[in-house]
């Protein structure tokens, strides 16, 4: 995965940014979610990539239309309808993070989590991202991090130790064409993160869990105590890479087993819904998953 590229914003311009807007990092991204960001006992939204066919702005609104109030942002999506061209992402200037600040303040929707965002041995393009999620009030960076061998989370663990903010890593599915690929084994994201600051586990997604033929129940029993987030799905098939996303509570995944798994674990997000299916369409159907998570936390 590739990183943006780009200067460094100055931290007085961080600070003062920063102070302009109702969703400062601090205090948010320290404490637990409060009770308007949960639903089901968890705070679930969707991850924007779900609509990466639509703007950032229009994501939001379409998250306040599914009734959360939290999102996930990833990388490089189109910031609003009147300007498709500029992209939204770390690399951004501040001008498009502060156009951004506006419209979640506006539409009193959280910016929870950000990624999947590369992180690797460069401080200095790591600490970029860094400086975004703290300007962004961002609680969780999702990652897949390159070079871990060679020492990348060496470097993560020490900005997740000065920013306080929280690094999960995600799990793609299990791939025959490039047999390196780890992540997608829960024991191996544990052996990574379980000797590190506590903020540093996993970013457990459930549907490419079992499209790589892992149980999600079992995996975050493995991963206990550090599962940091969340990518919530539910799927037509089980152990197939090309199995699709459905309406919660519908599929293969056992989703009450897997909400009451998290809470078992006294996890209280955030979750992001990431549906990839019916791309022009999909609200109604993560509206069916909001429902599902409300009535099964009743």
């Amino acid at each position: 995965m590739s990183l943006f590229t780009g200067c460094r914003v100055p931290s007085l311009f961080l600070g003062s940014l920063m102070l302009s807007f109702a969703f400062p990092s601090g205090a948010f991204a320290q404490s637990m979610f409060p009770p308007e960001c949960c639903i089901g006992g968890i705070a679930l939204g969707p991850q924007a990539y779900s609509f990466n066919r639509f703007t950032f702005f229009e994501a939001i609104d379409k998250a306040k239309q599914m009734g959360c109030n939290v999102i996930e942002a990833y990388p490089g999506q189109a910031l609003c309808p009147d300007e498709k061209g500029v992209q939204f992402s770390h690399d951004a200037p501040p001008s498009v993070w502060s156009k951004a600040l506006r419209k979640l303040n506006k539409t009193g929707v959280r910016l929870v989590a950000y990624g999947v965002v590369g992180l690797g041995k460069d401080e200095e393009s790591n600490r970029k991202v860094f400086d975004f999620a703290k300007l962004m009030g961002i609680s969780v960076i999702t990652t897949e991090p390159d070079d871990i061998p060679e020492g990348s989370l060496d470097v993560i663990e020490k900005l997740v130790q000065e920013y306080n903010i929280k690094i999960a890593i995600h799990n793609h599915p299990k791939s025959t064409d490039n047999p390196k690929y780890k992540f997608w084994d829960p024991n191996y994201v544990l052996e990574c993160v379980k000797r590190r600051d506590p903020r540093m586990g996993a970013c457990a997604d459930t549907g490419h869990w079992a499209r790589s033929g892992v149980n999600p129940i079992e995996a975050l029993k493995i991963l206990e105590g550090r599962v940091i987030s969340a990518h919530l799905k539910d799927l037509n098939e089980f152990g197939n890479r090309e199995a699709h996303d459905v309406p919660w509570g519908t599929g293969v995944c056992d989703m009450g087993a897997i909400l009451d798994e998290l809470l078992r674990q006294h996890f209280s997000g955030p979750a992001s819904m990431e549906y990839e299916y019916n791309w022009d369409n999909s609200v109604p159907d993560m509206i069916k998953c909001v429902e599902f998570a409300r009535e099964h936390g009743k």
